[in-house]
């Protein structure tokens, strides 16, 4: 099992240049990150999620503030840290286990060991068949579980998602989003989740961070201390979600969540 690392982001602030002005896209951002936490984060488009992604898994290094790993200050990228992205970005003409194979390429280990490493990989995403298979030959979905098996294949220290089920079916999306949180709990890694899907950030977070935009920066943190595995028709879970859906609207927080007495006596059934 690989090593959970502890993330702190303090004082994170980006800037754009855009024709020739100042573009503020991040602004005072500080997050602390404990080891083998799930954390997702929600926000309006242009709120800076995506942006903060890139600079915890070293693809910029332009700005303000500190990002810690470990107690170690974020350099260029690493294969401490992984991705996965909306799309798969798998090469089409390699296999299923060549494009896993990838994520090992700089990897110091021999040829045997890459091969056990792939093969488990391949296992654990519940691909085992499809090694031989090219990307055209799989589904959506399927395509983003190569992904996922290609961003860990390394044993990363933290895994970072932006938008991995975004561009997939509801049914899809639901199945993986259980897998998912399947592969977390059995990897033990660090896991942050970027998503404009609230109820996902509540199905997967131990935290959902809500981030307001223009410049990006963290509204609120929602704690959610509800068991897994997660049941999505439970009063409890779509409390929470109205929770952090009503920093999205216009009226007050307290006018959106009530206590169950307060709902006209109603007792909502949910069933799914």
């Amino acid at each position: 099992m690989p090593h959970a690392a502890t993330l702190e982001i303090r004082g994170l602030s980006k800037q754009y240049q855009v024709k020739g002005e100042t573009l503020p896209v991040l602004d005072n951002v500080s997050l602390s990150i404990k080891p083998g936490e799930f954390v997702s984060i929600v926000g309006a488009s242009g709120c800076g999620k995506s942006t903060l992604l890139r600079l915890v898994i070293g693809l910029e290094d332009d700005y303000q503030g500190d990002i810690l790993l470990d107690g170690h200050r974020i350099v260029g990228t690493s294969l401490e840290r992984g991705i996965v992205f909306q799309e798969h970005r798998l090469f089409p003409w390699l296999t299923v286990e060549q494009n896993v194979g990838l994520g090992l390429l700089n990897a110091d280990l021999g040829e045997a060991r890459k091969r056990d490493a792939v093969r488990e990989h391949i296992a654990l995403v519940g691909l085992e068949g499809f090694e031989r298979a090219y990307p055209y030959q799989l589904s959506g979905g399927m395509s983003q579980r190569v992904a996922i098996a290609r961003a860990l294949v390394n044993r990363p220290e933290v895994l970072l998602l932006d938008e991995p089920f975004g561009a997939l079916d509801a049914l899809t999306r639901a199945y993986l989003q259980q897998e998912l949180q399947r592969i977390w709990a059995q990897e033990g890694i660090t896991m942050i989740l970027v998503t404009h899907d609230v109820e996902e950030a509540v199905y997967l977070g131990d935290r959902v961070v809500v981030m307001q935009p223009r410049p990006g920066r963290i509204k609120r943190i929602v704690d959610v201390p509800l068991p897994r595995p997660r049941d999505r028709g439970d009063y409890a879970f779509a409390a929470i979600k109205e929770d952090v859906l009503s920093e999205f609207s216009d009226h007050p927080r307290d006018e959106l969540i009530a206590e169950p007495r307060e709902r006209n006596a109603v007792e909502w059934q949910f069933s799914w």
